[in-house]
C-alpha cells in the first residue's frame, strides 16, 4: 500500500480501481482531526489524476469503515472550536461527495455518526451481513449535522428523523430496506459483492460515469426544470470526445 500521508493509503490496479484506506485511526477507525484533514487531503490529490475509474473507500481495520467522529477530542472544544472541528469533517465529506470518479464505501462492523455521513457521501455502500448504523450524536450532547442533510435523500424523513432524533442503531437488513445501503454481503463476500459492482462500472464510458456522477449531484440540489435544461448541455458536450461514437459502435456491432 502506498502511503499518501500518515493516515490515508492507496493501493491501484491496472484496471484504475483505487481503495482508498483510512490508515493509523485505531481498530475503529475513528476521525480525529489529524486523519480527518489527512483523508481529505489524499482524495483531493488523487481527485485529479483521470486514470481513476473507481474508488473504494474503506477503514484499514475490519471492525468498521469509519467508527465515528473523536468524542475525546469534542469533549474538550468550544463553541470555535467546534465549528472548526466540524468544518473539516464537512470537507472531508464534500471531497468524497465531489470527487469525479464513483465513489463506493465498503462497510464491515459499525458506522456511526461522522462515519455515516462519510458514507452517505458516497455514491454506491456495500455493507457486511453484520454491520450496524447509526446516529448517535444527541445521546453525546450535540445534534448530527453537515451531511446528515443527505439523509432524508436517501431514506426518507421518517426514517432520517428516527435515525438522528432516537439515536438507536440499525442492522444491515433493515438499512438495506429503508435504502441507506445499496448492497449487504452474506458473510466472507464484502469483497467479492465490491468487485461486482466495480465490474459493473468499469463496463460504462470513465467520461459518461463522471458527467453522470456531476449531474446527480446538481440535480440533488436545482429545481426539476432547471436540471433538464442543463442535462441538455452535458448531453451534447458528451460527443466532445469518441467516447459516444466507440462505445455506441461496438454495442452496434455486438447486435449483429
Amino acid at each position: 500500500m502506498e502511503m499518501l500521508n500518515n493516515h490515508c493509503g492507496v493501493t491501484r490496479d491496472a484496471r484504475g480501481v483505487v481503495h482508498v484506506a483510512i490508515c493509523h485511526a485505531g481498530p475503529l477507525n475513528i476521525l480525529g482531526s489529524p486523519v480527518t484533514e489527512a483523508v481529505r487531503e489524499g482524495l483531493q490529490q488523487l481527485a485529479s489524476d483521470r486514470s481513476i475509474r473507481v474508488v473504494v473507500l474503506r477503514g484499514q481495520s475490519e471492525k468498521s469503515m469509519i467508527g465515528g467522529a473523536d468524542i475525546k477530542e469534542m469533549a474538550k472544544l468550544d463553541p470555535k472550536s467546534a465549528e472548526a472541528f466540524i468544518s473539516r469533517l464537512r470537507d472531508l465529506c464534500e471531497a468524497v461527495r465531489q470527487f469525479p470518479a464513483p465513489v463506493i464505501a465498503r462497510m464491515p462492523g459499525w458506522c456511526l455518526g461522522g462515519g455515516l455521513e462519510v458514507a452517505a457521501a458516497c455514491d454506491f455502500r456495500v455493507a457486511a451481513h453484520d454491520a450496524h448504523f447509526g446516529m448517535p450524536e444527541v445521546r453525546v450532547g450535540i445534534p448530527s449535522v453537515i451531511h446528515a442533510a443527505l439523509l432524508p435523500r436517501l431514506i426518507g424523513w421518517a426514517r432520517a428523523r428516527w435515525l438522528v432524533m432516537t439515536a438507536e442503531n440499525i442492522d444491515a437488513p433493515t438499512a438495506l430496506a429503508w435504502g441507506l445501503i445499496d448492497k449487504v454481503a452474506p458473510e466472507g463476500e464484502l469483497d467479492a459483492v465490491i468487485e461486482h459492482t466495480v465490474k459493473a462500472l468499469l463496463e460504462c464510458g470513465p467520461e459518461a460515469l463522471r458527467s453522470q456522477k456531476a449531474l446527480l449531484r446538481q440535480w440533488e440540489e436545482l429545481p426539476l426544470t432547471e436540471s433538464v435544461n442543463l442535462s441538455v448541455k452535458v448531453f451534447g458536450e458528451s460527443f466532445l470526445t469518441d467516447e459516444p461514437t466507440r462505445l455506441m459502435q461496438a454495442f452496434v456491432n455486438r447486435k449483429r
